[in-house]
């Protein structure tokens, strides 16, 4: 019986070294979009390659708009990713916006619909230097999007420029 309780102690005492040592999944860049031209870019109204500003000294997009405008991105197709955490991650710059502009990233599921996922706590106004702003999607197991879409969102008028982005796998809280 004493021997019991001392090997019982034991794995008590040594439980709490051992019970945080899985592994903890990474996160990892899945698609990268640099932003270095205009290849890719599904909407070409109001959106321009600026070689005078940018984040990375590469160039960025220079989006333009006098009302409320979604500018469609990049689609990123057979993205093999569930039971995650999808992170739309982008540079944004901001110049006399009226309004807020923000990262909006769609995940289409042939058949179940498509669902959104919105920068609204970090959006910009006004004028603004570089910020990192990115907004997450939580994948189940087994929910697996067809289409990820990647877009910005100017609901009023300025200028917005946007670069080096980037969609992110990582856990699920």
């Amino acid at each position: 019986m004493k021997r019991i309780c001392v090997v019982l102690a034991a794995l008590l005492f040594l439980f709490p070294f051992f019970a945080g040592c899985e592994k903890k999944a990474v996160p990892q860049t899945v698609k990268e979009y640099p932003m270095d031209n205009m290849e890719g870019v599904l909407t070409q109204t109001n959106v321009a390659f600026d070689t005078a500003v940018s984040n990375d000294g590469k160039g960025s997009l220079r989006i333009d708009v006098v009302s409320p405008t979604t500018v469609r991105l990049y689609e990123v197709k057979g993205m093999d990713v569930d039971d995650a955490r999808l992170t739309y991650q982008a540079k944004l710059k901001t110049k006399d916006v009226e309004g807020r502009a923000f990262l909006e990233m769609w995940c289409v599921f042939a058949g179940k619909g498509e669902y959104f996922s919105r920068a609204l706590e970090t959006a910009v106004t006004g004028t603004t230097d570089w910020v990192t702003q990115e907004t997450p999607f939580f994948l189940k197991k087994g929910q697996k999007p067809d289409i990820v879409r990647l877009n910005v969102v100017v609901d009023g008028k300025g200028t917005v420029w946007i670069d080096d982005a980037k969609v992110i796998k990582g856990p699920r809280p």
